[in-house]
């Protein structure tokens, strides 16, 4: 009979399926997985000791920049931190403009996600089809903030600058083709056979692991944890926001509720553009010395600002804590486990939707 050597597989830190270096060592017998480890570290920037004794101003175009796809919600969290501290009123104007933004944005981070879940199991057509149609999300953006992304649009007390009705009335057509070409692409994961072989059943990860682990976001609310920051925020509430959660737990599902939320966060940016209404989008306002622990709910799950300043406005401190360290740590430990296939592995990685940039900071 022949013997089945254990061997430890490599996969990354450059890898075809990966838009980020890391490395997942594999523990494999045979071809089956029976633990992994991941390996960070590749690309760490240090932003949160470059913040440190740097005034306030300076430090909200730093936290844009821990992380290209998900600039707009950093930008968000560090100001949303400063206007806790400092007592900062926003008006309803720039509150909206905040949502329609953060939303447009989600849509976006989720279009990236399965454009990359369908790239590595390796159905390049409907890849491609999610790609194109982020295009059309981040012209909006552009439209909106001027730039595709490290717009510095959120600023203490509001916003920027105010959306044009032209803009407005852009934003509107994009969601209208969005939604249409969406229920096509919907439709071709859900029915897709090789899809499903490759997806359902597969990097389970059961509601019990998924509270006892810390895993948060999408990935957490796709095995029945009910999770997200959103729930906190009034103004959500009223725009039609509600709780999507599925059960399986598996890629399948993950999957499919980013697409069920793209749906969602597109309802949202129309109910907040009907309720748009003359006013400021700014107001005055100082930022003082303090110390607060903000979080909002970036596309990935909790993202969460520990920052203190002095009475210059100078950071004394600041720690970030990304959803993606939680859910990196978790695919690893949990969802990879026991995997029946090496193909399976950057498919369940890919799945949990990590930001390398977000995690190393």
């Amino acid at each position: 009979m022949k013997k089945v050597v254990d061997v430890s597989l490599p996969v990354g830190p450059v890898h075809p399926c990966f838009k980020e270096p890391l490395r997942i060592k594999c523990e494999t017998a045979g071809e089956r997985i029976l633990r992994t480890e991941v390996e960070l570290g590749y690309v760490k920037k240090g932003i949160e000791k470059i913040m440190v004794g740097r005034p306030w101003q300076e430090t909200m175009f730093l936290a844009e920049r821990v992380c290209g796809i998900c600039s707009v919600v950093h930008n968000t969290a560090i100001v949303g931190a400063l206007e806790e501290i400092s007592g900062i009123e926003v008006p309803r104007r720039a509150k909206l403009l905040r949502v329609i933004l953060n939303e447009l944005d989600r849509m976006q981070s989720h279009l990236l996600a399965n454009y990359s879940y369908c790239y590595t199991i390796e159905h390049e057509t409907l890849a491609m089809y999610l790609l194109n149609l982020r295009e059309t999300v981040m012209d909006a953006i552009e439209k909106m903030t001027g730039t595709r992304i490290m717009s510095a649009y959120v600023v203490p007390g509001g916003v920027r600058e105010d959306v044009p009705d032209a803009v407005i009335s852009d934003i509107l057509s994009a969601l209208d083709k969005v939604e249409t070409e969406l229920k096509r692409y919907v439709k071709i994961f859900e029915t897709g056979k090789l899809i499903g072989l490759r997806s359902k059943g597969i990097g389970i990860l059961s509601v019990e692991d998924a509270k006892a682990s810390g895993v948060v976001g999408p990935t957490a609310r796709a095995s029945g944890m009910e999770c997200d920051a959103r729930a906190n925020e009034p103004l959500y509430v009223e725009l039609g926001w509600h709780m999507i959660t599925r059960t399986e737990g598996d890629n399948f599902a993950r999957i499919m509720l980013r697409f069920d939320e793209l749906f969602q966060s597109s309802t949202i940016v129309r109910n907040a553009i009907g309720k748009l209404e003359a006013g400021p989008i700014r107001l005055g306002g100082k930022v003082t010395a303090g110390h607060v622990k903000h979080t909002i709910e970036a596309p990935r799950g909790d993202l969460t600002y520990d920052i203190a300043v002095d009475e210059n406005g100078e950071v004394i401190s600041v720690a970030i804590q990304t959803p993606s360290i939680m859910n990196v740590e978790v695919a690893s430990h949990i969802m990879m486990k026991d995997l029946a296939s090496a193909a399976d592995v950057t498919s369940v990685f890919i799945s949990a939707d990590p930001c390398i940039a977000c995690a190393e900071r």
